[in-house]
């Protein structure tokens, strides 16, 4: 999960950057706006896969986490992962090629990244 989070922190630099530097001029403001509402949930995510992989290794591996914590958080990892790609993979997307197939990919990402969040308060109860 540490490669998948240097990943995701980089391309999400990287698209920062293409946001405030490259986009077209005349693309339209809410466009933009929806590719830094795309970078900055993908960077909060990264930051997020972080520390839930970080806390599991460490919390699991001294014991100082259960089994059942740390399960929870590996459950919220895997969602917030793959809610990342999909919400803000696919408002890349829509931005770049304007293709509305991926439109309904968007909410099924931001729920599978809610889910994460769920999964994390499971785990403060475990």
């Amino acid at each position: 999960m540490l490669l998948a989070t240097g990943i995701l922190g980089f391309t999400g630099c990287a698209l920062g950057a293409i946001g405030s530097h490259y986009l077209p001029s005349d693309t339209p403001e809410f466009r933009v706006k929806a590719w830094n509402t795309a970078v900055h949930y993908q960077l909060l995510h990264t930051v997020a896969i972080f520390a839930t992989t970080l806390a599991t290794r460490v919390g699991g591996a001294s014991g100082a986490l259960n089994k059942s914590v740390v399960s929870r958080l590996n459950i919220a990892t895997k969602l917030w992962l793959a809610g990342t790609l999909f919400f803000s993979g696919s408002i890349y997307g829509l931005v770049l090629w304007q293709k509305k197939i991926l439109g309904p990919v968007t909410p099924i990402g931001g729920v599978l990244l809610m889910g994460g969040w769920l999964a994390v308060a499971t785990a403060a109860v475990a």
